[in-house]
């Protein structure tokens, strides 16, 4: 079978040819990541390496600044012209501790549990009275220190006006507009894809032990996959959509894993190393098998996105562009996995917005380990 990655496999060492001698930087050790963010970014290569840099130490940080700040947390995001993560803290007594941890401090107006309660308290709703199609989705937004309510453009209605009372009833919210996002799979055209049932194109996520994730609306339970050039991969072992949006895809028939995400001739494969989660503000780069590479930033964490098949919740969203067919496509910063593509709104022409399911709520739910470098 033809692999389009070159790699060597010695033992553990698993390295690409051009890397065989780089570090473990995530600046050097993805070269494919720092000409993406050259192109989406319009940085040197000096400037990508340096940010990545940053938001690889933002990421470290984070757990210990989040600490620091304890029941005053408002929140946390990377700032790139600062080049340092900042925690927004509701009493200024903690902006100190805050910045013994590595971060920046600035004031919140209101805390992240207030927040994410009234998240809870609004998904919880939604579930038990779905929420009307004009409502594009919903998420917590720590620099607003509110609940962002999104609606399609020209929303309006009894049904939404009462949804956004009961929001409003759960606490801080504010009201935006965007787009509908919709899920991302596509019919079978050509590519470096996999196919569900024979007429459904995704795009590969992380290889893991025993298989891949992927996107939950790209195919259900049992549903059999194909590989790029029509031979048998295996089926779907795990697969939840809508609620939430993810799938493992247990492999055999000869197909094997790699921990790598494929550049596509444009940019070098990137190493996959681990699975930090990212801030907001960080960059992040996509790779899926109708567009390829593209990168952006993530804008929000822990989103509610309103489907026309229904809700999906815990979702991230960025500014990274994405099109049909791209669902289930890898979302990385460095070397480290952020999640698997769900949908989005718009396109690598114009622009738009899309959502990733995060890899390790996937991981943990099926009990898989990615396979690593």
């Amino acid at each position: 079978m033809r692999r389009r990655i070159a790699i060597a496999l010695g033992g553990a060492a698993v390295l690409t040819a051009s890397l065989a001698s780089a570090s473990l930087s995530p600046a050097v050790a993805s070269p494919g990541l720092i000409a993406a963010m050259q192109r989406d970014f319009g940085l040197t290569a000096a400037q990508a390496e340096t940010r990545l840099g940053q938001e690889i130490t933002a990421a470290r940080v984070m757990p210990a600044a989040q600490q620091a700040a304890g029941a005053a947390f408002g929140g946390a995001w990377f700032d790139p012209a600062l080049g340092k993560l900042v925690v927004g803290v509701t009493d200024p007594a903690a902006a100190q501790a805050v910045r013994q941890a590595g971060a920046e401090a600035a004031p919140a107006k209101a805390s992240a549990a207030k927040l994410d309660a009234t998240k809870a308290a609004i998904d919880a709703a939604a579930k038990a009275d779905p929420a009307p199609a004009a409502v594009s989705g919903w998420r917590t937004d720590p620099r607003a220190g509110s609940v962002v309510v999104t609606l399609r453009p020209g929303a309006h209605g009894a049904d939404v006006d009462s949804f956004l009372a009961k929001a409003r009833k759960a606490g801080p919210v504010t009201v935006a507009t965007a787009p509908a996002a919709e899920p991302l799979s596509a019919g079978t055209v050509g590519g470096d894809p996999y196919y569900i049932n024979g007429n459904t194109r995704c795009s590969i996520g992380f290889s893991v032990q025993g298989g891949f994730v992927s996107a939950g609306h790209c195919g259900g339970a049992g549903s059999s996959v194909v590989g790029w050039d029509g031979s048998a991969m295996g089926s779907f072992a795990g697969s939840s959509f809508p609620g939430n949006d993810y799938s493992f895809i247990r492999i055999g028939n000869g197909w094997w894993t790699a921990p790598v995400v494929l550049g596509w001739g444009t940019v070098s494969d990137a190493l996959v190393r681990g699975s930090w989660v990212a801030p907001v503000g960080t960059s992040v780069c996509r790779s899926g098998s109708t567009t390829h590479w593209h990168c952006g930033v993530v804008e929000g964490l822990n989103e509610t996105v309103n489907y026309s098949q229904g809700a999906v919740y815990q979702v991230t969203r960025t500014n990274v562009c994405a099109e049909p067919g791209d669902s289930g496509g890898s979302f990385i910063t460095g070397d480290q996995a952020q999640g698997v593509t769900s949908g989005g709104w718009g396109n690598c022409g114009s622009g738009g917005e899309t959502w990733f399911q995060p890899v390790n709520e996937i991981l943990q739910t099926y009990g898989l380990s990615l396979v690593t470098a």
